[in-house]
């Protein structure tokens, strides 16, 4: 047992400081290739601050522990909705100015409804899960297609400068993108050891150690991240930086663990409670970021009732879970 939170403890620890080395490496090799700070803002850094977790659920799903991928994918949604966003804000209010992040959000509440359509049967296939990373990849084309169409969107500023904060020769930015890469596959590892091990001590679900404890050390980078870009005034980056891996997590994250081990008896509480309290974040988001008469705008009020929000579902699973039905 302390073996085991040893591991979780270094793991997170490891996992943290291997993505920030690997999304600083990919967007610093990406801007020596001559690539707009846009596009490194949409697709690389958001695909690097998801890195986490699809390497952790692509490692749950290789050892036999589905459950614990999709809870990590699930579970990481709502810290990522709930608590980074809802303390973001308390923060610092959050301004919604970028159109293409207007347009994420709507996005990000479809593919949400797509996945409870495919878990609605109980299952996940691997078909299933291939259409996921089909769309993952059609979401890659698009975040490519806003951003090279996006010239002068306010997203576009605040990317430009985070690129000039984190530049670096090409030489290092090629070693920390393959020792990051390494290092995040090393720390996974030792993180979902550490987890199962625990969970199967404490007789936990393997469900519920990914939507809490696992959910939570791999949406880390995205806290920082926020927060950070928050404090900096660019709040498009703190909440573009949400939205985009919320997509990532549902059609990456997903789709890898259920492409190495398809899902054929997934427990009811996935969707009646967890997937449910995904989508009820996801949708109260959307009515507070998009901005139907102007900018969108996350104010301290509506932050509190996000973090509210992550407070109830996780009261919700700890009884769930004493209940004896977790």
């Amino acid at each position: 047992m302390a073996m085991a939170t040893l591991s979780i403890i270094v793991g997170f620890a490891l996992l943290m400081w291997s993505a920030d080395r690997f999304v600083d490496g990919a967007a610093a090799t990406a801007r020596h290739a001559g690539v707009s700070s846009l596009l490194i803002g949409m697709v690389i850094v958001g695909f690097g601050t998801s890195a986490p977790e699809m390497v952790v659920s692509a490692m749950a799903a290789l050892d036999g522990k589905p459950d614990l991928a999709l809870g990590n994918a699930l579970g990481s949604n709502i810290v990522n909705t709930g608590l980074i966003l809802g303390v973001t804000a308390l923060i610092a209010p959050i301004l919604v100015h970028s159109k293409i992040v207007r347009r994420e959000l709507p996005l990000l509440f479809a593919i949400g409804l797509a996945l409870g359509a495919m878990l609605w049967d109980g299952a996940l296939s691997r078909f299933e899960a291939a259409l996921l990373l089909v769309g993952f990849f059609g979401l890659i084309g698009w975040s490519v297609q806003a951003a090279l169409h996006g010239r002068g969107d306010s997203l576009e500023t605040d990317a430009e400068k985070e690129a000039a904060a984190a530049a670096m020769p090409l030489r290092r930015a090629l070693f920390w993108l393959a020792a990051g890469l390494v290092l995040l596959v090393i720390s996974s590892r030792i993180l979902v050891w550490g987890a199962v091990t625990i969970a199967q001590s404490l007789g936990v679900s393997d469900l519920v150690i990914g939507l809490t404890i696992v959910a939570l050390g791999t949406s880390l980078p995205e806290l920082a991240a926020s927060v950070m870009a928050a404090r900096k005034g660019e709040h498009d980056i703190a909440i573009g930086n949400v939205v985009g891996s919320n997509m990532f997590n549902i059609l990456a994250v997903v789709g890898i663990a259920g492409m190495i081990m398809p899902m054929p008896a997934i427990t009811p509480e996935v969707l009646t409670r967890d997937w449910l309290a995904m989508m009820g974040l996801t949708a109260a988001l959307f009515v507070m970021a998009y901005g139907f008469r102007g900018a969108g705008r996350i104010n301290r009020l509506e932050g509190g009732l996000l973090l509210i929000g992550f407070v109830a579902y996780n009261s919700w699973l700890a009884m769930a879970v004493l209940g004896g039905a977790g």
